[in-house]
C-alpha cells in the first residue's frame, strides 16, 4: 500500500527499526531513535544493495519518489545508483575546489613556464594583474557555476572607472582561463564567447613619432646638442641607431653586447614572442656604447637608475629628455623611435649598419 504524508508523520518509533513500504522498492526505515530514513532495494548484477534517498521531513514523500524513478532508470540501463551517486559526490567536491581563482592561478603557472610560447616576466605580471581585477567580483564561484551575465557584471565594474582598455584585455585573458578550463575538462564551453561587442571600444592613442626624414634630421641634431646628464644624452643618441622599445632599451645589459662582433642579443625570456632578439649594431652606436661603458660597465645594467646601479632607469628618463628638448609628447616619444623603423622612409638605411 502506498505511503501518504499523513501515515508518514504519525508513524511512530518502536523498540526495533520499522519499514514501511511505498512500492517499487522503496520504503521509509523508521529508527528507534525517531529518525525517518528513505531507502530504496534494488538490484543490480545480481546482487541486492540499498540506497540512500535522505532524511523525511527534508526529504518529502513527492521528492523521494522522484528520487526512486530516477534510480530506476539508471538501472534499466545498467548503471549502479549507489556508484552513480558517490560519483556526483566527487564531481560536486571537485567542482567546489575549481574556482575561477584557482584556474585562474593555474593557467597563469602554465603561461609562465610554457616553452617558448610562455609568458615574458613583464607579460606575465600585466596579465596577473588583469585577471586579479575579474577575480575580484567572481573569484570564488566554481568555474562550472558561473554565467555570461556574471562575467559581464565583472568586466563592466572595470570599465566603468574608465578603464576601456583594461576591460578588454581583462575580457580576454578571462576568456583564455574558460578556454583552459575545457581543455582540462572542467567545463563544458566558454561563457565568455558571446559577450564580443558587449564593451565600449577604447580610444587608441599612438605614441608621438616624427616619421618626416627632414624632422628626423633635425631631432638628431637637436640630441646632439642636449645639455642634459650624460647618459641620458648617450641614451637619446643611441635610440634612433638601434630601433627597439623603450623598455628593451632601459634593460639592456651589458652581457648581452658583442661590441666587437658589432651585435645586440636581446634574451628571449625578455622578449614578448618569446625568441631571442639580434640587434646589428652600426659603427656609431658602437662608439656610442664604449663611451657609455666607460662609465657603467663593464657588467650590470647599460642604463642604471641614478640612484642604485641594480635597477635600470627610469621609463620617463627618455620622455622627459625629449621635453627639455623642446618636443611634445603628441610630436616625440621614447617608443617613436621604435616607430620610425617601421614607418620612416628612412628605416635603418639612414643610419647604416656600418659606419
Amino acid at each position: 500500500m502506498a505511503l501518504t504524508d499523513f501515515t508518514i508523520r504519525n508513524a511512530n518509533p518502536g523498540a526495533k527499526a520499522i519499514k514501511l513500504s511505498d512500492g517499487g522498492g522503496m520504503f521509509l526505515l523508521v529508527t528507534p531513535a525517531g529518525g525517518k530514513l528513505w531507502r530504496l532495494k534494488y538490484r543490480i548484477d545480481k546482487r541486492e544493495k540499498l540506497l540512500a534517498m535522505g532524511a523525511y521531513p527534508e526529504i518529502g514523500l513527492g521528492e523521494a519518489r522522484r528520487r526512486r524513478e530516477e534510480a530506476r532508470e539508471l538501472i534499466a540501463l545498467g548503471k549502479d545508483p549507489a556508484r552513480e551517486k558517490q560519483r556526483d559526490k566527487v564531481r560536486s567536491r571537485i567542482q567546489a575546489a575549481d574556482t575561477f581563482a584557482a584556474i585562474c592561478k593555474e593557467y597563469c603557472e602554465k603561461r609562465r613556464r610554457d616553452g617558448q610560447k610562455g609568458w615574458a616576466p613583464a607579460t606575465a605580471v600585466r596579465s596577473e594583474y588583469l585577471l586579479g581585477l575579474v577575480t575580484a567580483s567572481i573569484g570564488k564561484l566554481p568555474i562550472g557555476e558561473i554565467e555570461p551575465a556574471d562575467v559581464l557584471t565583472a568586466i563592466r565594474r572595470i570599465e566603468g572607472k574608465g578603464k576601456l582598455e583594461s576591460a578588454r584585455r581583462s575580457l580576454q585573458l578571462a576568456g583564455a582561463v574558460f578556454r583552459y578550463a575545457v581543455a582540462t575538462a572542467r567545463l563544458t564551453s566558454d561563457p565568455t564567447r558571446d559577450l564580443r561587442g558587449a564593451l565600449t571600444a577604447p580610444t587608441v592613442t599612438h605614441y608621438g613619432a616624427i616619421t618626416d626624414a627632414g624632422k628626423v634630421g633635425q631631432l638628431l641634431r637637436a640630441i646632439d646638442g642636449y645639455e642634459g646628464t650624460g647618459i641620458t644624452k648617450l641614451a637619446l643618441q643611441i635610440a634612433p641607431h638601434v630601433f627597439v622599445r623603450p623598455g628593451e632599451l632601459r634593460h639592456a645589459e651589458w652581457s648581452e653586447f658583442d661590441l666587437d662582433g658589432a651585435l645586440w642579443i636581446i634574451p628571449a625570456g625578455k622578449m614578448k614572442m618569446r625568441k631571442a632578439h639580434q640587434i646589428p649594431l652600426s659603427q656609431q652606436a658602437v662608439a656610442l656604447f664604449r663611451e657609455v661603458q666607460a662609465s657603467t660597465g663593464p657588467e650590470g645594467f647599460v642604463f642604471p637608475s641614478i640612484r642604485t646601479r641594480t635597477r635600470p632607469m627610469s621609463e620617463n628618463t627618455v620622455n622627459a629628455g625629449l621635453r627639455r628638448l623642446g618636443y611634445t609628447s603628441d610630436e616625440m616619444t621614447a617608443h617613436g623611435f621604435a616607430r620610425i623603423s617601421k614607418r620612416s622612409k628612412l628605416g635603418r638605411k639612414t643610419w647604416g649598419t656600418s659606419g
